[in-house]
């Protein structure tokens, strides 16, 4: 039985681990052999099953392994309080509804001997807010889960010249929390934030300074905000509901858990910088990845090739150019081709060369050669079928690593042809 209800939540876990294929047997030994493989043993009534997940294109990372680990956990928990008879679909039903939320929940309190339910609380009162409206625009906002000390948080929050605005005595986050607009309307998640500890006792709200400095790709994807979060204690994270209705959940370093469309997912920088290893500048990476999610989180579609091939060879592959061969597109096109992608984003123009329409194309050192490239797609060395941009996308990946962004936000890599990894 553990296996049929296992197959309720398959597809939940498919997603998360971007397209994986991932199975729950009876038995069986949990030694990684390779690191396209997860393998976890646990036991459920008494008896082993052995959980796997395999990826053949990508390595998984320590955070999806984790993930997993904390997944089965709250499985076993799950199920060892839903073996009465004939209650078999009430068990499904309540699996496929909350077993993800658990599993974040859990990874986020970190100490396993201590309960978790204040931090399940704050998500599902962000859940909630985030199917709210008010006055026709979607609700936000945003904590700061800290796990130092508040005179430490102090001391940092005066460090980075943000304002700290206490709360006494403290508020507990409750079912009524978000009842006066306020909370959601004024602390709205872009440069104020709640600040809270991990009982989840709001004691403050903190405003971040002034961020002229940044540029629209580190606004978006709140790169203060993260900074915060690996300075306030091994353990801290931050919570947001953005303006596409999407709870965020960003711990340190630097990854991201994503509620989009009642799934969650994760962005792991690592698995993108795993695929794109050998094949682009590494200074160039981190500045692309971020670009690439700012992307997604604000709804542009595109599509990057990491171009492996001559300068010859890619103007054979060219069957046009977006608007054709108009002056001011070319005199614009000049003055960007040979940027790298560094000094692209830093400028503020990465993102709109990658919100624009066609391919942009890059080479392995990170420079700009194509922008509005429409690529032929004949040279494909097999058949490749789908919408305008994955027919791009698969047929660019023939000559070098390929990034797809679709404009209702999920992010694609394509090499050889194929899609071999899936966010949102």
């Amino acid at each position: 039985m553990p296996i049929t209800v296992f197959d309720a939540i398959r597809g939940n876990i498919h997603s998360f681990l971007g397209g994986a294929e991932v199975d729950l047997a009876l038995g069986g030994a949990g030694e990684k052999t390779e690191a396209t493989f997860i393998r976890e043993v646990i036991a459920i009534e008494g008896r082993p099953y052995l959980f796997t997940a395999r990826r053949e294109a990508l390595p998984f990372t320590g955070t999806e392994e984790v993930f997993c680990r904390e997944l089965l956990t709250a499985f076993a928990a799950l199920y060892a309080g839903f073996r009465q008879e004939g209650y078999t679909a009430h068990f499904r039903t309540a699996l496929l509804a909350s077993i993800m939320d658990i599993t974040v929940a859990r990874a986020l309190r970190g100490d396993h001997r201590k309960a978790f339910w204040p931090i399940q609380q704050l998500i599902q009162l962000l859940k909630n807010l985030s199917y709210q409206r008010y006055e026709g625009k979607p609700a936000t906002t945003g904590f700061l889960v800290h796990r130092t000390t508040l005179p430490e948080l102090r001391k940092l929050i005066r460090y980075r010249k943000h304002t700290l605005i206490t709360l006494q005595p403290s508020q507990a986050i409750s079912d009524n929390f978000f009842k006066n607009p306020l909370a959601y309307r004024f602390i709205d998640g872009n440069n104020l934030f709640f600040v809270a500890n991990i009982l989840m006792q709001v004691t403050g709200a903190i405003r971040t300074s002034d961020t002229e400095n940044h540029n629209d790709v580190e606004r978006i994807t709140q790169r203060e905000l993260f900074s915060l979060v690996r300075n306030a204690g091994t353990g801290a994270f931050a919570v947001t509901v953005n303006e596409a209705s999407e709870i965020e959940v960003m711990i340190s370093p630097d990854k991201l858990l994503v509620r989009r469309k009642g799934v969650w997912a994760i962005f792991d920088p690592d698995i993108v910088r795993s695929f794109l290893a050998g094949s682009i500048d590494e200074s160039s990476v981190d500045d692309l990845l971020w670009t690439v999610y700012a992307l997604s989180k604000i709804r542009h579609g595109t599509v990057i090739l990491i171009y492996n091939r001559g300068a010859r060879q890619l103007a054979a592959l060219k069957k046009g150019s977006v608007g054709g061969d108009d002056p001011i597109g070319r005199l614009l096109v000049s003055r960007v081709k040979g940027r790298t992608i560094g000094d692209l984003k830093h400028s503020g123009t990465l993102l709109r060369i990658l919100s624009s329409d066609g391919m942009t194309v890059f080479s392995s050192s990170g420079k700009l050669l194509e922008t509005g490239f429409i690529i032929d797609t004949s040279h494909a060395r097999e058949v490749v079928t789908g919408g305008g941009r994955t027919t791009a996308a698969s047929a660019a990946s023939f000559f070098g690593k390929v990034i797809k962004v679709s404009q209702d936000g999920p992010i694609e890599l394509y090499q050889d042809g194929r899609q071999v990894y899936r966010f949102g």
